[in-house]
Protein backbone atom coordinates (compact mmCIF):
# COMPACT_ATOMS: atom_id res chain seq x y z
CA UNK A 1 0.00 0.00 0.00
CA UNK A 2 1.41 3.32 0.71
CA UNK A 3 2.06 6.69 3.11
CA UNK A 4 -0.07 9.89 2.97
CA UNK A 5 0.51 13.41 4.03
CA UNK A 6 -2.19 15.57 5.17
CA UNK A 7 -3.31 19.05 4.94
CA UNK A 8 -6.92 19.99 5.25
CA UNK A 9 -9.22 18.48 7.88
CA UNK A 10 -12.94 17.83 7.68
CA UNK A 11 -15.01 16.09 10.29
CA UNK A 12 -13.44 14.45 13.63
CA UNK A 13 -14.07 12.04 16.29
CA UNK A 14 -12.31 12.20 19.53
CA UNK A 15 -10.47 9.90 21.25
CA UNK A 16 -8.75 11.03 25.07
CA UNK A 17 -8.91 12.88 28.03
CA UNK A 18 -10.93 16.61 28.14
CA UNK A 19 -9.43 19.63 29.60
CA UNK A 20 -10.97 21.56 32.25
CA UNK A 21 -12.07 23.87 30.06
CA UNK A 22 -13.66 21.54 27.39
CA UNK A 23 -15.96 20.48 30.53
CA UNK A 24 -16.78 23.95 31.11
CA UNK A 25 -18.19 24.22 27.77
CA UNK A 26 -15.43 26.87 26.71
CA UNK A 27 -13.12 27.09 23.47
CA UNK A 28 -10.27 24.86 24.49
CA UNK A 29 -6.65 27.13 25.00
CA UNK A 30 -4.01 25.64 22.38
CA UNK A 31 -2.04 25.12 25.70
CA UNK A 32 -4.28 22.53 27.23
CA UNK A 33 -3.47 18.95 28.20
CA UNK A 34 -6.08 18.02 25.48
CA UNK A 35 -4.66 20.04 22.45
CA UNK A 36 -1.32 19.43 23.66
CA UNK A 37 -2.06 15.02 23.36
CA UNK A 38 -3.47 15.80 19.83
CA UNK A 39 -0.79 17.52 18.21
CA UNK A 40 1.67 14.91 20.15
CA UNK A 41 1.51 12.88 17.37
CA UNK A 42 5.10 12.39 15.19
CA UNK A 43 6.10 11.35 11.97
CA UNK A 44 5.44 8.19 11.00
CA UNK A 45 8.26 6.16 8.77
CA UNK A 46 6.72 3.67 5.50
CA UNK A 47 7.37 -0.38 5.65
CA UNK A 48 5.97 -3.07 4.05
CA UNK A 49 4.93 -0.99 0.66
CA UNK A 50 1.86 1.19 3.22
CA UNK A 51 2.03 5.28 2.05
CA UNK A 52 3.32 7.69 4.41
CA UNK A 53 1.81 11.41 3.64
CA UNK A 54 1.56 15.05 5.27
CA UNK A 55 -1.73 16.30 5.93
CA UNK A 56 -3.85 19.52 4.97
CA UNK A 57 -7.07 20.37 6.30
CA UNK A 58 -9.64 18.54 8.81
CA UNK A 59 -13.22 19.00 8.89
CA UNK A 60 -13.72 19.68 12.66
CA UNK A 61 -16.87 17.80 13.55
CA UNK A 62 -19.52 15.41 12.13
CA UNK A 63 -22.86 16.43 11.05
CA UNK A 64 -24.55 14.37 13.59
CA UNK A 65 -23.23 16.52 16.28
CA UNK A 66 -24.84 19.94 14.94
CA UNK A 67 -28.55 19.80 15.84
CA UNK A 68 -29.63 23.40 18.31
CA UNK A 69 -31.79 20.89 20.66
CA UNK A 70 -29.32 18.31 20.84
CA UNK A 71 -25.90 20.15 20.91
CA UNK A 72 -25.39 20.63 24.93
CA UNK A 73 -26.86 17.18 25.48
CA UNK A 74 -23.82 16.42 22.47
CA UNK A 75 -21.43 18.12 24.55
CA UNK A 76 -22.36 16.27 27.35
CA UNK A 77 -22.16 12.97 25.95
CA UNK A 78 -18.84 13.78 23.78
CA UNK A 79 -16.86 14.63 27.09
CA UNK A 80 -18.36 11.33 29.17
CA UNK A 81 -16.81 8.95 25.85
CA UNK A 82 -13.54 11.40 26.45
CA UNK A 83 -13.22 9.95 29.98
CA UNK A 84 -14.40 6.33 29.20
CA UNK A 85 -12.16 6.12 26.21
CA UNK A 86 -8.87 7.92 27.72
CA UNK A 87 -9.20 4.71 29.58
CA UNK A 88 -8.15 2.56 27.15
CA UNK A 89 -7.22 4.64 24.11
CA UNK A 90 -4.64 7.51 25.03
CA UNK A 91 -2.53 9.07 22.32
CA UNK A 92 -4.28 7.17 19.76
CA UNK A 93 -5.07 9.54 16.83
CA UNK A 94 -8.34 10.80 15.76
CA UNK A 95 -9.51 10.59 12.01
CA UNK A 96 -10.93 13.06 10.05
CA UNK A 97 -11.66 13.68 6.03
CA UNK A 98 -9.27 15.03 4.84
CA UNK A 99 -6.58 16.35 1.60
CA UNK A 100 -2.73 15.64 1.36
CA UNK A 101 0.01 14.96 -0.24
CA UNK A 102 2.06 11.99 -0.87
CA UNK A 103 5.37 11.73 0.36
CA UNK A 104 5.87 8.15 -0.14
CA UNK A 105 4.23 5.27 -1.19
CA UNK A 106 4.72 1.41 -2.08
CA UNK A 107 1.71 1.11 -3.82
CA UNK A 108 1.20 1.24 -8.02
CA UNK A 109 -1.49 3.23 -7.69
CA UNK A 110 -0.03 6.27 -5.84
CA UNK A 111 3.63 8.12 -6.17
CA UNK A 112 5.14 10.99 -4.23
CA UNK A 113 3.43 14.23 -4.81
CA UNK A 114 0.05 12.51 -5.61
CA UNK A 115 -2.93 14.58 -4.07
CA UNK A 116 -5.48 13.05 -2.42
CA UNK A 117 -8.60 13.43 0.04
CA UNK A 118 -10.42 10.71 2.01
CA UNK A 119 -10.02 9.41 5.53
CA UNK A 120 -6.59 10.31 7.08
CA UNK A 121 -5.12 10.49 10.72
CA UNK A 122 -5.42 13.71 12.28
CA UNK A 123 -1.81 14.50 12.58
CA UNK A 124 0.68 16.16 11.01
CA UNK A 125 2.24 12.90 9.05
CA UNK A 126 0.19 9.85 8.89
CA UNK A 127 0.44 5.94 7.59
CA UNK A 128 -2.36 4.82 5.25
CA UNK A 129 -2.66 1.16 5.17
CA UNK A 130 -5.94 1.35 3.32
CA UNK A 131 -5.52 3.20 -0.07
CA UNK A 132 -8.89 1.66 -1.40
CA UNK A 133 -10.27 4.31 1.47
CA UNK A 134 -8.65 7.28 -0.42
CA UNK A 135 -9.25 9.15 -4.00
CA UNK A 136 -6.97 10.88 -6.09
CA UNK A 137 -7.36 14.93 -6.50
CA UNK A 138 -7.71 15.76 -10.14
CA UNK A 139 -8.13 19.73 -10.49
CA UNK A 140 -5.45 20.75 -8.06
CA UNK A 141 -6.44 24.12 -9.71
CA UNK A 142 -9.26 24.52 -6.76
CA UNK A 143 -8.38 25.11 -3.01
CA UNK A 144 -7.12 21.83 -2.01
CA UNK A 145 -9.95 22.76 0.85
CA UNK A 146 -12.48 21.97 -1.72
CA UNK A 147 -11.94 18.35 -1.41
CA UNK A 148 -13.14 18.23 2.04
CA UNK A 149 -16.41 19.91 0.95
CA UNK A 150 -17.70 20.85 -2.45
CA UNK A 151 -15.54 18.49 -4.17
CA UNK A 152 -15.69 16.17 -1.71
CA UNK A 153 -17.64 14.06 0.71
CA UNK A 154 -20.36 16.53 1.56
CA UNK A 155 -20.62 17.76 -2.24
CA UNK A 156 -21.15 14.11 -3.43
CA UNK A 157 -24.16 13.43 -0.28
CA UNK A 158 -25.42 16.55 -2.22
CA UNK A 159 -25.29 15.72 -5.53
CA UNK A 160 -26.89 11.72 -4.82
CA UNK A 161 -28.94 12.81 -2.46
CA UNK A 162 -30.54 15.90 -4.48
CA UNK A 163 -30.12 14.01 -8.29
CA UNK A 164 -30.36 10.43 -7.55
CA UNK A 165 -32.73 10.49 -4.69
CA UNK A 166 -35.33 13.39 -5.20
CA UNK A 167 -34.95 13.62 -8.89
CA UNK A 168 -35.73 16.62 -9.38
CA UNK A 169 -37.81 18.36 -12.28
CA UNK A 170 -37.54 22.25 -13.93
CA UNK A 171 -39.75 24.35 -11.70
CA UNK A 172 -40.44 22.37 -8.73
CA UNK A 173 -40.40 23.39 -5.10
CA UNK A 174 -37.91 22.98 -3.20
CA UNK A 175 -37.18 23.45 0.71
CA UNK A 176 -33.68 22.52 2.15
CA UNK A 177 -33.26 22.59 6.31
CA UNK A 178 -30.17 23.20 7.99
CA UNK A 179 -29.09 25.10 4.46
CA UNK A 180 -25.97 27.11 5.38
CA UNK A 181 -24.32 23.77 5.92
CA UNK A 182 -21.75 22.14 4.36
CA UNK A 183 -24.36 20.12 2.12
CA UNK A 184 -27.23 22.17 2.79
CA UNK A 185 -25.59 25.20 0.54
CA UNK A 186 -24.70 23.17 -2.47
CA UNK A 187 -28.29 21.38 -2.56
CA UNK A 188 -29.89 25.01 -2.65
CA UNK A 189 -27.31 26.17 -5.86
CA UNK A 190 -27.60 22.52 -7.16
CA UNK A 191 -31.56 23.04 -7.35
CA UNK A 192 -31.38 26.68 -9.00
CA UNK A 193 -28.86 25.12 -11.12
CA UNK A 194 -32.20 22.91 -12.61
CA UNK A 195 -34.38 25.68 -12.22
CA UNK A 196 -36.43 25.13 -9.02
CA UNK A 197 -37.63 27.31 -6.48
CA UNK A 198 -35.59 26.99 -3.83
CA UNK A 199 -36.32 28.07 -0.08
CA UNK A 200 -33.73 26.66 3.51
CA UNK A 201 -34.15 27.19 6.66
CA UNK A 202 -30.72 28.39 8.92
CA UNK A 203 -30.41 29.35 12.26
CA UNK A 204 -29.14 32.90 12.59
CA UNK A 205 -30.34 36.41 10.50
CA UNK A 206 -26.49 36.14 8.92
CA UNK A 207 -26.80 32.51 7.68
CA UNK A 208 -30.27 33.65 5.84
CA UNK A 209 -29.02 36.47 4.74
CA UNK A 210 -26.03 34.44 3.39
CA UNK A 211 -28.61 32.00 1.60
CA UNK A 212 -30.13 34.94 -0.17
CA UNK A 213 -27.34 37.11 -1.27
CA UNK A 214 -24.58 34.44 -1.96
CA UNK A 215 -25.87 30.93 -2.63
CA UNK A 216 -29.36 32.69 -5.11
CA UNK A 217 -32.26 31.03 -2.46
CA UNK A 218 -35.35 32.45 -3.61
CA UNK A 219 -35.80 32.82 0.28
CA UNK A 220 -34.96 31.79 3.64
CA UNK A 221 -36.16 32.00 7.31
CA UNK A 222 -34.48 31.75 10.45
CA UNK A 223 -36.08 28.93 12.27
CA UNK A 224 -35.38 29.93 15.54
CA UNK A 225 -37.27 32.86 15.14
CA UNK A 226 -40.89 31.47 13.43
CA UNK A 227 -42.80 30.68 16.41
CA UNK A 228 -45.12 28.51 14.05
CA UNK A 229 -43.19 26.39 11.27
CA UNK A 230 -46.36 24.99 9.27
CA UNK A 231 -47.03 28.94 8.89
CA UNK A 232 -43.65 29.80 8.19
CA UNK A 233 -43.73 26.82 5.17
CA UNK A 234 -46.88 28.19 3.83
CA UNK A 235 -46.02 31.72 3.67
CA UNK A 236 -42.70 30.68 2.11
CA UNK A 237 -44.65 28.30 -0.40
CA UNK A 238 -48.42 28.85 -0.84
CA UNK A 239 -48.85 25.91 -3.28
CA UNK A 240 -47.03 23.37 -1.12
CA UNK A 241 -43.22 21.57 -1.62
CA UNK A 242 -42.03 19.00 -3.81
CA UNK A 243 -38.95 18.26 -2.87
CA UNK A 244 -37.46 18.32 0.99
CA UNK A 245 -33.95 17.70 1.70
CA UNK A 246 -34.19 16.72 5.25
CA UNK A 247 -30.90 17.45 7.55
CA UNK A 248 -33.06 18.18 10.65
CA UNK A 249 -35.85 16.02 11.71
CA UNK A 250 -38.32 16.27 14.54
CA UNK A 251 -40.93 19.38 14.61
CA UNK A 252 -39.49 20.76 11.22
CA UNK A 253 -40.01 17.23 9.17
CA UNK A 254 -43.75 17.38 11.07
CA UNK A 255 -44.88 20.41 9.47
CA UNK A 256 -43.02 19.85 5.90
CA UNK A 257 -44.88 17.11 5.94
CA UNK A 258 -48.36 18.97 6.33
CA UNK A 259 -47.10 21.31 3.23
CA UNK A 260 -46.12 18.61 0.74
CA UNK A 261 -47.66 18.59 -2.07
CA UNK A 262 -49.07 15.21 -3.53
CA UNK A 263 -46.45 12.65 -5.09
CA UNK A 264 -44.02 14.90 -3.21
CA UNK A 265 -40.37 13.80 -2.45
CA UNK A 266 -38.27 13.52 0.47
CA UNK A 267 -34.25 12.85 0.60
CA UNK A 268 -33.48 11.86 4.41
CA UNK A 269 -29.66 13.01 4.77
CA UNK A 270 -29.88 13.71 8.60
CA UNK A 271 -31.86 14.13 11.32
CA UNK A 272 -29.74 16.45 13.06
CA UNK A 273 -31.94 17.71 15.67
CA UNK A 274 -33.01 14.09 17.07
CA UNK A 275 -29.04 12.16 17.35
CA UNK A 276 -28.32 13.33 20.94
CA UNK A 277 -31.81 13.43 22.43
CA UNK A 278 -32.44 11.23 25.83
CA UNK A 279 -35.78 10.72 24.35
CA UNK A 280 -36.05 11.27 20.31
CA UNK A 281 -39.25 13.14 19.21
CA UNK A 282 -42.23 11.38 17.48
CA UNK A 283 -43.63 12.31 14.32
CA UNK A 284 -47.34 12.68 13.63
CA UNK A 285 -48.47 13.74 10.72
CA UNK A 286 -46.94 10.15 8.71
CA UNK A 287 -50.28 9.83 7.46
CA UNK A 288 -49.55 12.91 4.97
CA UNK A 289 -47.09 10.45 3.07
CA UNK A 290 -50.32 7.59 2.38
CA UNK A 291 -52.69 10.73 1.44
CA UNK A 292 -50.23 12.64 -0.62
CA UNK A 293 -48.39 9.39 -1.75
CA UNK A 294 -44.88 10.75 -0.67
CA UNK A 295 -41.79 8.88 -1.43
CA UNK A 296 -39.46 9.18 1.90
CA UNK A 297 -36.13 7.16 0.82
CA UNK A 298 -32.51 7.78 2.88
CA UNK A 299 -29.57 7.38 1.91
CA UNK A 300 -25.30 7.00 2.43
CA UNK A 301 -23.02 9.07 0.68
CA UNK A 302 -20.82 5.70 0.75
CA UNK A 303 -23.30 3.97 -1.64
CA UNK A 304 -22.15 6.17 -4.61
CA UNK A 305 -18.56 6.42 -4.05
CA UNK A 306 -18.55 4.88 -7.59
CA UNK A 307 -20.00 7.74 -9.26
CA UNK A 308 -17.21 9.97 -7.75
CA UNK A 309 -15.54 11.08 -10.94
CA UNK A 310 -18.50 11.62 -13.09
CA UNK A 311 -19.53 13.73 -9.75
CA UNK A 312 -15.95 15.88 -9.46
CA UNK A 313 -16.57 16.44 -13.50
CA UNK A 314 -19.65 18.14 -12.86
CA UNK A 315 -18.99 20.06 -10.17
CA UNK A 316 -15.70 21.25 -11.19
CA UNK A 317 -17.56 22.81 -14.20
CA UNK A 318 -19.99 24.33 -12.28
CA UNK A 319 -17.32 25.88 -9.88
CA UNK A 320 -15.37 27.21 -13.20
CA UNK A 321 -18.48 28.75 -14.62
CA UNK A 322 -19.19 30.50 -11.39
CA UNK A 323 -22.47 28.36 -10.98
CA UNK A 324 -21.54 27.11 -7.53
CA UNK A 325 -20.32 28.73 -4.76
CA UNK A 326 -18.84 27.99 -1.65
CA UNK A 327 -18.40 29.14 2.17
CA UNK A 328 -15.67 27.59 4.16
CA UNK A 329 -14.61 28.62 8.31
CA UNK A 330 -10.98 27.92 8.18
CA UNK A 331 -8.87 27.08 11.64
CA UNK A 332 -5.21 27.48 11.57
CA UNK A 333 -2.79 25.15 13.03
CA UNK A 334 -3.46 21.44 14.64
CA UNK A 335 -3.56 22.89 17.89
CA UNK A 336 -6.82 24.31 17.13
CA UNK A 337 -8.52 20.90 16.08
CA UNK A 338 -10.50 21.08 19.67
CA UNK A 339 -11.89 24.73 19.92
CA UNK A 340 -12.69 24.22 16.17
CA UNK A 341 -14.69 21.55 17.18
CA UNK A 342 -16.10 22.90 20.46
CA UNK A 343 -17.15 25.86 18.63
CA UNK A 344 -19.40 23.72 16.37
CA UNK A 345 -21.55 23.07 19.38
CA UNK A 346 -22.55 26.76 19.59
CA UNK A 347 -22.80 27.45 16.12
CA UNK A 348 -19.74 29.56 16.09
CA UNK A 349 -18.59 28.35 12.13
CA UNK A 350 -19.82 29.84 9.20
CA UNK A 351 -19.98 27.46 6.06
CA UNK A 352 -18.21 24.14 6.59
CA UNK A 353 -15.15 23.59 9.80
CA UNK A 354 -12.19 23.06 8.57
CA UNK A 355 -8.54 23.28 10.07
CA UNK A 356 -5.51 23.84 8.31
CA UNK A 357 -2.39 21.43 9.59
CA UNK A 358 0.05 22.92 7.13
CA UNK A 359 -0.01 25.24 3.81
CA UNK A 360 2.70 24.41 1.04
Amino acid sequence: MAGVARWWCSSVGARGAPSPAMEAGSWLPATSPWATRLVAAARTDCHDGRRCGKPATIPAAPPWMRGEKGRRAALRRFLQLLRVCSRWASYQVLTAFGVSKVLESGHSGYKAGDLVWGIIGCEEYTLVTNPESLFKISHPEFPLSYYTGVLGMPGLTAYAGFFDVAKPKKGEYVFVSAASGAVGQLVGQLAKITGCYVVGSAGSDEKVNLLKTKFGFDDAFNYKKEKDLNAALKRCFPDGIDIYFENVGGAMLDAVLLNMRLHGRVSMCGLISQYNLEQPEGVRNLFCIVTKRIRVEGFMVTEYFGTYSKFEEEMAGYLKKGKITYVEDVAEGIENVPAALIGIFYGRNIGKQLVAVARE
